[in-house]
């Protein structure tokens, strides 16, 4: 779904058991370089590649991954990513997610019945290839750590937000040139209505809300959550309300 001229957001649409989930990865690109961020689950690689190719993007310019933060759902196809790169891939990330993400501490969300879970619906080469990831023996996945304030030279400029809560290393990514907020997890949709995060996934939640403060700075005219898709309206305002029981 094209958000901007070189803003693409890609809906997923995951089995969860019994359930299913929506996702949204995007993508910033132009004519010569393609970044993803956030991954998606465990095999969601080929989906993705799948969606980046239908909305008229090479793959073949594909050189870096961004990564909103450590979670399963937003670094689990990284793995797969990384093996079947026909070049090194770029993987940006805050430094305090760092470590997760490159597998020498665990993921924090992700108990160990969880990930056995998940590893074991894998097929067995992408198993190999996120136990391999995902495991302090190997090199880091991380090659380039981001900044707060920073403005990364993809899309015109993408500046990045530290916003810890959610999880420490948390980050949102501001496409100056739209005026869109890619939120990550720091935000959520439902019904319709722009909320802070899930409470029950944040174990930080006066510093997820004290974190909100800083988007409101920004002139935001489109958000884009990972969970729940696209919000216009007045967004300001609405982080404000958001925000309003931290001091």
């Amino acid at each position: 779904m094209k958000i901007a001229e070189g803003l693409e957001m890609l809906p997923l649409t995951l089995g969860m058991g019994g359930n299913t989930m929506v996702i949204n990865p995007t993508v910033v690109y132009d004519a010569n370089a393609c970044v993803l961020i956030d991954t998606g689950m465990p095999g969601c690689y080929e989906t993705i590649l799948n969606q980046i190719k239908e909305a008229g993007i090479s793959t073949s310019n594909l050189h870096s991954v961004i990564l909103t933060h450590q979670d399963i759902d937003h670094v689990g196809s990284l793995p797969q990513f990384l093996a079947e790169a026909s070049q090194p891939l770029n993987v940006y990330a805050h430094a305090d997610d760092k470590a997760s993400i490159d597998g020498d501490t665990p993921i924090l969300k992700l108990p160990p019945e969880m990930r056995g879970a998940i590893l074991q619906a894998l097929p067995e080469k992408q198993r190999e290839e996120f136990e391999k990831a995902f495991s302090p023996e190997t090199g880091a996945n991380v090659t380039r750590v981001v900044t707060d304030g920073e403005v990364l030279p993809f899309g015109g400029g993408l500046q990045v937000i530290h916003t810890p809560g959610h999880t420490p290393g948390h980050i949102c990514l501001y496409h100056e040139a739209s005026q869109t907020l890619i939120a990550g997890d720091a935000m959520v949709i439902a019904n319709g209505e722009l909320q802070g995060p899930r409470a029950q996934v944040t174990p930080d939640m006066d510093a997820a809300l004290r974190s909100l403060k800083k988007l409101a700075a920004l002139p935001i005219e489109t958000v884009i959550c990972y969970h729940g898709g696209i919000y216009k309206g007045d967004v300001k305002k609405r982080l404000e309300k958001i925000a309003a029981s931290v001091q």
